[in-house]
C-alpha cells in the first residue's frame, strides 16, 4: 500500500476542542499574509480614502484623451486591489468568530465607505459613454497600455442602452438598500426570529427541529416516522405563515422588475443575464432539458424506495444513506488524496495544491463562533483563503475537493490576469469545483474495495447531481415562472406560488415522489430566492459543463485528453477576460447545444446503474 493510501486509512483525528486558541496553528489560516495587524489595516483604510479622493479628480476629464482614461483605469485597479484587502481582512476575521463585535464594526466601516464611493463614482460609465465609440476603439488600438481594460470598457458600451445618465445611476444607487430590504426581512424572520418547535422521536428523545437538526436528521434518522415528524415540525414554521413569506418574496420580484424596467430590459431574466451576455435561451433550454432528462433521477428514487423498503416515499426520504456506515476520513488524509486526484493537470498545478494545504491558506476545524459551511475567497496579490468546518465525514472530504477547485481557479486567474479581468463570473465558478469533486470521487472509487463504501461513494455522486443539477433546475423553473407573474401584472400570492412550485416539483420527480402536496411551501425555505435571484440555474449549467469536461478528461478519446487538459487550464487562467459562454466554448463546452446536459443525463444514468449493481451484489436491492 502506498503512502497516500496509508494516510487515507490512518490519518490523525480532529481536535477534541472548539476553543480556537487550543487548535493547532497549522489547521488555521494565516491572515497575516494580508495585514500583519489591525494597525496595518487602519493605515490601508487611510490610503483607501486618499485614493478615492484622487479618483474623483478624474470626473469630467475622461474625454481629454487615452492617457487620461488610462490613468483613471490604473487608479481604479489600485483602488480595487486595496478594497479587496481591506474588506477581506475583517471579513475573514469575522468568519472565524462571528461573535466579535469589534470586527463586525470594522467590516461595517468598510461597507459604508464602499457604498458612499459607489454613489460618488456613478459618473464613470455615463461619462465614458459620452465619448464616441469609434474614438474609444481608436484609443484602444493606439494605446497598448489600455489592452488589459479593453474587455471591461467594451462591456460598458455593449450595455450602453441600459446605462442611465448620471442622475439616473445615482438614483438607482440610492435605491439599492431598498431593494435589499426584503432579503434582510426574510433573514430576520427565517433565521433570527424563528422559533422552531420541539419534536419527540420514536425512541423518546426530543430535538428542536432547527435548520441544522432538520438537515442532520434527514441523513441519520433510520425510522421513517421520525423523519416525517421532523419534516412536519420544521415546515410548520413555513406552513403557518405562507402569506408572509409570499409577501416578502413578492418584494424581491417587484424590486427585480423595477430594476429591469428602469434599465430598459424586456424581462427580469434578460436583465439578470445581460451582465455576462448570456442568452435567455440558455436558461430556458436548461429547464426544458432537465425536465426531459429526469428519467434517471426518477429511476434513482424508485431504486431508493425499494432498497429502503418503503411503501410510500416522500421528499424527507430522499436523503437517507442507503447503507448504515460509520466511515470517517480524517482531515490529514485528505490533502494527499486531493493532490493525487488532480495529477493529470501537471506538476505545477499539483504543487500549488500542496502549497495551499501546507502554507496555511485553509481554516480547517469548527470553533466556537465560527461561520458555518465552507467557502473559498480570493485576495488578489496574496492568495485565496478556504474556510472549512471539517468533521471527518465523507461529505467533508468532498467539500475540501470542491473548495480546492475554487481556490485553484482563483489562484490561476489571479496569477495570469491583471486585476481588471481577474474576477471570473459565477457562471463558470462552479465548473472548477465540480470537476475537482468528480476527480476526487474517481480517486476514492479506484482504491476502495469495500462494497458498502462503494455504495456510499456512488450515492454521494448521484445525490450531488440530483442536488446541483436537477434540484437547481427545478428551483430555476419556479423562480422564472414567479418573476413572470409580476411581469404579466398577475397577483403574487401564497396560493399562486404554491401552484408554481408543485408544478416544477411534479415535472422533475414525476410519480417517484408521493404526497407532493405536502411540499407546497418548501420553496419558502430557499435563501437564494431572496438573497440572490436568478442565481441557482448556474449550479445546473456548471454541473452540466463539468460533467462533459470530466468525461473528456477521463473517458474521452485518449489522444484528445491532453488537449482537454490544456483547454481546461486555459479556462481557469482566463479569469474574466471574456464572456463566460465564450470561455466555456473555448474550453470545448457549448451551452448553446444540448451536448452538456446530455452528457450529464448519461452520467446520471450510468451511476444509477452502477449503484443498482453494487446493491444487487450484496443483497441490498429491494
Amino acid at each position: 500500500m502506498n503512502d497516500t493510501a496509508t494516510a487515507y486509512r490512518n490519518g490523525a483525528a480532529r481536535p477534541a476542542t472548539r476553543d480556537r486558541a487550543r487548535i493547532d496553528q497549522r489547521f488555521t489560516w494565516d491572515l497575516g499574509h494580508i495585514f500583519s495587524d489591525w494597525e496595518g489595516w487602519r493605515r490601508a483604510m487611510g490610503q483607501l480614502a486618499a485614493l478615492m479622493e484622487r479618483y474623483q479628480a478624474f470626473r469630467g476629464t475622461l474625454a481629454e484623451g487615452p492617457e487620461r482614461l488610462l490613468a483613471a483605469c490604473l487608479l481604479s485597479d489600485e483602488l480595487g486591489r486595496l478594497v479587496q484587502r481591506v474588506h477581506s481582512y475583517p471579513s475573514l476575521m469575522q468568519s472565524q468568530d462571528t461573535r466579535d463585535n469589534a470586527v463586525q464594526a470594522r467590516l461595517e466601516e468598510v461597507r459604508i465607505t464602499l457604498a458612499r464611493f459607489r454613489q460618488a463614482s456613478a459618473w464613470y460609465a455615463p461619462e465614458l459613454l459620452a465619448i464616441p465609440r469609434e474614438t474609444i476603439r481608436r484609443w484602444l488600438e493606439d494605446t497598448p497600455e489600455l489592452a488589459p481594460y479593453r474587455f471591461p470598457i467594451e462591456e460598458i458600451y455593449r450595455q450602453q442602452q441600459h446605462v442611465l445618465d448620471e442622475d439616473g445611476e445615482r438614483l438607482l444607487a440610492f435605491a439599492g438598500p431598498l431593494a435589499a430590504s426584503p432579503a434582510h426581512t426574510y433573514s430576520m424572520l427565517a433565521d433570527a426570529d424563528v422559533d422552531f418547535p420541539e419534536v419527540t422521536l420514536s425512541d423518546g428523545s426530543r430535538m428542536v427541529a432547527s435548520h441544522a437538526a432538520y438537515a442532520h436528521g434527514l441523513h441519520t434518522l433510520r425510522n421513517q416516522v421520525d423523519r416525517e415528524a421532523l419534516f412536519e415540525a420544521h415546515y410548520s414554521v413555513y406552513d403557518s405563515s405562507p402569506n408572509t413569506y409570499a409577501a416578502i418574496f413578492n418584494g424581491i420580484l417587484q424590486a427585480d422588475w423595477f430594476t429591469a424596467q428602469a434599465r430598459r430590459y424586456r424581462t427580469t431574466l434578460e436583465a439578470s443575464l445581460d451582465e455576462d451576455d448570456i442568452p435567455v435561451e440558455v436558461v430556458e433550454r436548461l429547464i426544458a432539458a432537465a425536465k426531459a432528462g429526469a428519467e434517471p433521477l426518477q429511476r434513482y428514487h424508485r431504486l431508493r424506495r425499494r432498497t429502503l423498503g418503503l411503501e410510500r416515499y416522500h421528499s424527507f426520504d430522499a436523503y437517507l444513506p442507503l447503507v448504515e456506515l460509520d466511515w470517517q476520513i480524517p482531515y490529514e488524509s485528505v490533502p494527499p488524496l486531493v493532490a493525487e486526484s488532480v495529477a493529470l493537470f501537471g506538476d505545477g498545478y499539483r504543487r500549488t495544491v500542496e502549497r495551499a494545504f501546507a502554507e496555511r491558506w485553509i481554516d480547517v476545524y469548527e470553533n466556537q463562533g465560527k461561520r458555518s459551511g465552507a467557502f473559498s475567497a480570493g485576495v488578489y496579490g496574496v492568495h485565496p483563503y478556504m474556510l472549512l468546518n471539517y468533521a471527518d465525514t465523507v461529505d467533508d472530504a468532498f467539500t475540501v475537493a470542491h473548495e480546492m477547485g475554487h481556490t485553484m481557479h482563483t489562484e490561476l486567474a489571479h496569477s495570469h490576469q491583471p486585476f481588471a479581468t481577474s474576477g471570473y463570473s459565477i457562471f463558470v465558478a462552479e465548473v472548477a469545483s465540480m470537476t475537482s469533486e468528480s476527480l476526487f470521487l474517481d480517486a476514492l472509487l479506484e482504491r476502495e474495495a469495500s462494497p458498502v463504501r462503494r455504495v456510499a461513494l456512488l450515492q454521494h455522486a448521484i445525490d450531488d447531481i440530483a442536488a446541483s443539477f436537477y434540484r437547481q433546475a427545478m428551483f430555476a423553473d419556479f423562480e422564472l415562472e414567479a418573476h413572470r407573474l409580476v411581469e404579466r401584472g398577475e397577483p403574487v400570492t401564497a396560493e399562486s406560488l404554491q401552484r408554481l412550485y408543485l408544478a416544477s416539483l411534479g415535472a422533475m420527480f414525476g410519480s417517484s415522489l408521493d404526497d407532493q402536496e405536502r411540499d407546497r411551501n418548501t420553496w419558502a425555505r430557499i435563501p437564494h430566492f431572496y438573497g440572490s435571484p436568478y442565481y441557482v440555474y448556474q449550479y445546473a449549467t456548471s454541473k452540466a459543463a463539468a460533467s462533459l469536461l470530466h468525461w473528456r478528461l477521463t473517458e474521452g478519446p485518449e489522444g484528445a485528453r491532453a488537449q482537454t487538459v490544456e483547454r481546461y487550464l486555459a479556462l481557469l487562467r482566463a479569469g474574466g477576460n471574456d464572456h463566460p459562454i465564450a470561455q466555456l466554448r473555448q474550453a470545448g463546452v457549448d451551452l448553446a447545444t444540448g451536448e452538456p446536459v446530455e452528457a450529464l443525463v448519461t452520467t446520471m444514468g450510468s451511476l444509477v446503474d452502477r449503484l443498482g449493481a453494487e446493491l444487487e451484489g450484496f443483497g441490498l436491492r429491494g
